[in-house]
């Protein structure tokens, strides 16, 4: 019979002896039919696998502990390997006698190495033997993995001896890092213990600096694949930062530098006191349970905590809503949080080597503080001018006695102030104190005027404020400090639009408007230019509204009213003037305005332009809310901020402007058009010169001011090709590689149901519309720029998809296939399933003195435009302009609209009947009913 071990510590998830003599079974079964036994040994083991981890699955939700579920995982799969060994050595291969080279040990490396083991993670194995290959332990090792793999099981393997596993673990950091994990599993264990003797004292020994700065090395490049913030609202649970990676990376140094082989011995060893020690192990716990559950739900090796499955997790932790936070929320709160912990801890460890010098000063200093320091000479160990509390060690700031917080607490603020004025990093012994200090942040710090006003120097600072506000944050200070950041920090907003946690976008939103401010910011030059202009007194109001904007994020009411509330009580705090304090607040409510109406009102309807020269009132209040809008956009993420948004913005200040002057401008209408024509004309000098001043009359002034100069040379070189074609229909292509989108052109003859043909074939050709820009030129044509969402990684196969995309606009607008046809076919997939937005239609006539503004927002799904658009057009409405906008998975398309006659929609009754026809297409398919045709009327 094949032996049993020892009960497992944390419960059994296969009952062994039940397998076991199912297996000494089926070996009498198809005794000398070794392949049919391989088979039906594979068969049994991977139901019985299945079993336990589905009963895994079970008690991970009872009792919530990750590693635990890891480490049963692991015995589960240690037993399954244990009785193929047995099994083959028994009745597959058995042998007599064996020779001394016919030993083997197997071994567990990587993770499977450290006795923890997610439900679909792959399996390591090192066969190890004492000299070269023999025909006995290569069917012994065949044999096991063959039956591993015909279980569906991912499995990595080497056969090595302990010659070539020493030789080669000094070549390859990698296969190093294996063995130093490697755990013995079974066969000989002499050999096991030989390999690990000979590699701590021929491979480790005198190589820790050489493993420290490679291991260092490798999270960083692993953080820029994975995304350098911890903060990305869709982490990833491995290899992002924060992650197990970077937990496991901590202790494959520890264990290489300390030679430790429990973590527990890192607190004999001085690296952790007893509660960081607590923080790491919970923090693997968390991170353990949240992968565990990845896999579960995913049914495979998923290391994406997508938007699809994080509330599903959520629910799984147990996580309830709080008002004003939905639980999903909640969790992903405590997620980054834990990841933030993750990154202390590296800290805390990295200080800790330095002191041993096995590693190199700063390896994980942030690389543009880096680039500031490497403008000084090294300074070692001198006091400061200003404090005796503070000095500096080797270019970082450090405290001169671990009493240097209690005895002042002005010092928790004071210490960030003296490394932005001189340029110092900190050290992480300075900033482990401050963490551990957090509790002499009290209201009466928070009402020093000391204390306030060095912090209100740091925010305002032109040398690097949000580096510094970032440690601030790293450490706690900031959230103690200002409360109202506390709440923020961690934060996640349940969305596909923001890209961060609250507290991540208000600090990188500084940088950017510190960027603006210096003039580097390259790509808002507008920004850069009305900064220049603002008074000088209005530049820290700035900051104080950037930093405010987003901070009453998670309440029940709008954040914008309780920011400007919040946003009161600081400026009384740092002892601003009423006036200021007004101007602030006024900001930060205010903070979305210019935005909304710049991308989904029409830009050339004088009344949008009026309706926000109410709201600005002057022009200097328009300047900041310009800048704060550019520096929010941009915060939001990569790709968010376009040269559509900036020509938008751009637009609706100049057509503010003379409005609130009266009639004067600066830059007024016509010499906004006329710079603009001559703009593009300069760059086409090679057209002559009647042919460009002929094109230039197509087109309304609307068109001048609301496109850049990249877009506008683009659409001027598809009118020509389509002029000297003859063609009166023609379609272009462009990448927009910063916003991960396609962006497509259509040239066509204007007519009312061309925007809702346009949409129905994109969304016949599978295309999702995010954007979109339409203009009509003098001559009856339509100029429309789409942009649909990439499918594709690489450009070629995007390309290949957008010219079908593009072709199939051409067939549906020369009717070679029919939109009414297609639509009953169109089934589109719901692409946003864990999202949930409530519809809501608007229909406003103070907007436009012509036309009624018809606002949708919604649930975003391929197709939805195209349905949109046609159900306007059933309803007897005339679509004057569009303006489409996606925001992640929420759109917002505004219409502006008249009926057949050219009037406004006034009637209660039809108003009413076009909100019900709307709402309709946001319901599900069993709730949705056809709209009448009776509702048109």
């Amino acid at each position: 019979m094949l032996t049993t071990p020892e009960a497992a510590p944390h419960g059994d998830l296969i009952d062994t002896r039940a397998i076991a003599a199912e297996l000494e079974r089926l070996a009498e079964l198809h005794a000398g039919r070794d392949r049919e036994l391989r088979t039906a040994v594979a068969q049994h083991l991977k139901a019985e696998m299945a079993g336990g981890r589905a009963k895994a699955e079970q008690l991970l939700l009872k009792d919530r502990r990750g590693r635990r579920c890891a480490e049963r995982l692991c015995l589960m799969q240690d037993e399954v390997i244990r009785m193929l060994f047995e099994l083959a050595e028994r009745h597959l291969y058995p042998a007599q006698n064996l020779s001394q080279a016919e030993r083997m040990a197997i071994v567990a490396t990587g993770g499977y190495g450290r006795g923890i083991l997610a439900p679909d993670s792959d399996i390591d194995l090192l066969f190890l033997l004492p000299y070269k290959q023999t025909a006995w332990c290569e069917q012994i090792a065949e044999a096991i993995l063959y039956c591993l793999w015909d279980m569906g099981l991912k499995v990595g393997h080497a056969t090595r001896s302990i010659d070539e596993c020493i030789r080669q673990s000094k070549a390859d950091m990698t296969i190093r890092t294996s063995i130093l994990e490697a755990r013995y599993l079974l066969g000989e264990r002499k050999l096991y213990d030989e390999l690990m003797a000979r590699f701590d004292k021929e491979v480790v020994r005198g190589t820790a600096r050489e493993f420290v700065t490679a291991k260092l090395a490798e999270r960083e490049e692993r953080h820029r694949r994975a995304g350098q913030s911890r903060y990305l609202v869709e982490p990833n649970v491995k290899d992002g930062k924060g992650g197990l990676r970077d937990l496991h990376t901590l202790y494959w140094i520890a264990k290489y530098v300390y030679r430790v082989q429990e973590r527990e011995q890192l607190i004999e060893h001085g690296v952790y006191d007893a509660r960081e020690y607590t923080r790491f192990r919970r923090c693997g716990d968390f991170l353990w349970a949240v992968r565990c559950h990845m896999h579960f739900l995913s049914g495979r090796a998923e290391e994406r905590l997508s938007f699809d499955i994080q509330r599903e997790i959520a629910l799984r932790l147990g996580y309830t809503e709080h008002p004003g936070q939905r639980d999903v929320e909640r969790f992903m709160k405590h997620y980054f949080l834990v990841a933030k912990d993750v990154g202390d801890l590296t800290a805390i460890l990295c200080a800790e080597l330095e002191d041993r010098q096995a590693k190199a000063m700063p390896a994980l200093s942030r690389a543009a503080l880096s680039r500031v320091m490497a403008k000084f000479r090294p300074r070692r160990h001198c006091h400061l001018s200003e404090t005796e509390d503070f000095v500096v060690d080797n270019n970082r700031i450090n405290v001169a006695d671990p009493r240097v917080f209690a005895r002042d607490p002005v010092n928790l603020i004071r210490i960030f102030h003296l490394a932005q004025k001189h340029d110092l990093a900190f050290h992480p012994d300075a900033m482990r104190l401050a963490t551990r200090s957090l509790k002499l942040i009290d209201a009466e710090l928070r009402r020093n005027e000391e204390a306030n006003r060095l912090f209100l120097e740091i925010l305002t600072s032109k040398n690097a404020p949000e580096i510094v506000l970032r440690r601030m944050n790293e450490t706690g200070v900031l959230g103690q400090f200002v409360r109202a950041f506390g709440r923020v920090v961690a934060m996640m907003q349940f969305n596909m639009y923001h890209h961060y946690t609250v507290d991540e976008h208000l600090l990188r939103c500084i940088g950017i408007l510190s960027e603006i401010d210096a003039g580097t910011s390259t790509d808002t030059p507008f920004a850069n230019e009305l900064m220049r202009s603002i008074q000088p007194q209005h530049r820290t109001l700035l900051y104080i509204a950037l930093f405010l904007h987003d901070i009453a994020k998670g309440r029940i009411e709008d954040h914008s009213v309780a920011g400007a509330r919040i946003a009161r009580r600081f400026c009384r705090r740092f002892g601003r003037s009423p006036a200021e304090v007004e101007a602030v607040a006024w900001l930060v409510e205010q903070h979305l305005v210019m935005s909304s109406v710049a991308q989904s009102r029409d830009l050339s309807d004088r009344m949008t332009v009026r309706n926000f020269a109410g709201v600005v009132q002057s022009i200097e209040r328009m300047k900041l809310l310009t800048i704060l809008t550019t520096a929010d956009i941009k915060g939001v993420g990569p790709g968010v901020w376009n040269g559509w948004k900036a020509q938008l913005l751009r637009s609706l200040y100049y057509e503010t402007e003379p409005v609130l002057t009266g009639g004067f401008s600066e830059v007024n209408r016509a010499q906004r058009v006329a710079m603009a024509q001559a703009e593009l004309k300069a760059e086409l000098k090679d057209w002559p010169p009647e042919r460009l001043d002929a094109y230039v009359g197509r087109h309304y002034p609307a068109y001048w001011l609301k496109v850049d100069l990249p877009q506008k040379l683009a659409h001027a070189r598809l009118l020509r090709a389509a002029e000297e074609a003859k063609q009166s229909l023609a379609t272009a292509v462009n990448f927009d590689t910063a916003r991960s989108v396609v962006e497509l052109t259509v040239f066509a003859p204007d007519h009312p149901w061309l925007l809702s043909i346009i949409a129905g074939a994109c969304a016949m050709a599978g295309a999702n519309i995010v954007d979109a820009q339409i203009f009509t030129t003098t001559d009856g044509y339509a100029l429309d720029t789409i942009a649909v969402s990439r499918e594709f990684e690489r450009d070629e196969d995007e390309e290949r998809r957008a010219g079908r995309i593009a072709g199939t606009i051409e067939q549906v607008l020369r009717g070679a296939i029919k939109l009414p046809e297609m639509a009953t076919r169109l089934t589109p997939k719901v692409r946003y399933k864990a999202f949930a937005i409530e519809p809501e239609v608007t229909i406003n006539n103070a907007w436009s003195d012509r036309y009624t503004m018809l606002e949708v927002t919604g649930l975003d799904r391929p197709g939805l435009l195209f349905e949109l658009t046609t159900t306007l057009s059933k309803l007897n409405l005339n679509i004057a302009s569009a303006h489409v906008a996606t925001f992640g998975e929420r759109v917002v398309d505004v219409f502006y609209i008249t009926d057949l006659f050219g009037a406004k929609i006034t009637s209660p009754t039809r108003q009413a009947a076009i909100k019900r026809a709307l709402i309709q297409l946001f319901l599900p398919e069993d709730q949705a009913r056809p709209t009448r045709a009776s509702a048109a009327g």
